[in-house]
């Protein structure tokens, strides 16, 4: 693969970011739970900081994980089959572009792909149900590494082209700035969570955030590539 192929951190940062409203749907319900279930007196901002601070780093760390277990697989591959890339290349567009569709609420196709990860969720899922209530950091912690496993069209649409990146450690790190584009929107869920739930229920943000997606999805398809050269 050349240069121009791999995700620059920029771009998976901006990814997050785009995308974080959905990031909301499927994990903004647990950042406000944490706030919430806090009792209000003093030192209660540091505690509510504490504890989404903890739960968000958590659930990046578990993306950055699931990238390098990927790139484990695809670096190794793609030294044998020279082809692989343009494969992971395809792959990584469709699935941007099937996110932007449902964020626009055109199309919910990409709801096929996030019934991959269903399996493992299932047995995932119990373990989160016994780390509540949340009383400390170290809870808030462990629940967002498991709450990261959770099947997200977002987070699988990223990690097709954090598998474009050239060694583990690169698909790792732009997980890492995906994780940090989706942090504004997570944190502002616990800090903020009526203001933003309006912002999600927003449907012309939803539609011009699709919109971008399906740009990136665009430009990330070999096709594309070639008509750039």
């Amino acid at each position: 693969m050349t240069p121009e192929l791999y995700l620059s951190y920029p771009s998976a940062f901006l990814i997050g970011l785009l995308g974080s409203t959905h990031c909301l749907a499927m994990c903004g319900g647990i950042s406000a739970s944490l706030s919430m279930a806090l009792p209000v007196g003093k030192g209660f901002r540091i505690r509510q900081s504490v504890l989404l601070l903890a739960y968000n780093i958590g659930r990046i760390a578990s993306y950055a994980l699931i990238a390098a277990l990927i790139a484990l697989l695809s670096t190794t591959a793609a030294n044998q089959w020279t082809q692989l890339g343009i494969a992971l290349r395809s792959v990584a567009g469709l699935l941007l572009i099937a996110m932007g569709l449902s964020m626009g609420q055109w199309w919910q196709g990409i709801r096929y792909v996030e019934r991959i990860g269903a399996p493992l969720w299932k047995r995932l899922s119990p373990l989160a149900s016994r780390i509540l209530p949340i009383n400390h950091a170290g809870q808030a912690l462990a629940l967002g590494a498991l709450w990261g496993w959770l099947p997200c069209g977002l987070v699988y649409s990223t990690l097709g082209w954090a598998a474009l990146q050239p060694t583990v450690g690169s698909a790792a790190l732009t997980m890492v700035f995906f994780g940090l584009g989706t942090l504004p929107s997570m944190l502002g869920a616990g800090y903020a969570a009526n203001w933003i739930s309006g912002l999600k229920s927003n449907q012309a943000f939803r539609k011009f955030t699709g919109a971008l997606l399906i740009l990136f999805g665009l430009w990330t398809l070999p096709l594309m590539a070639l008509i750039g050269h």
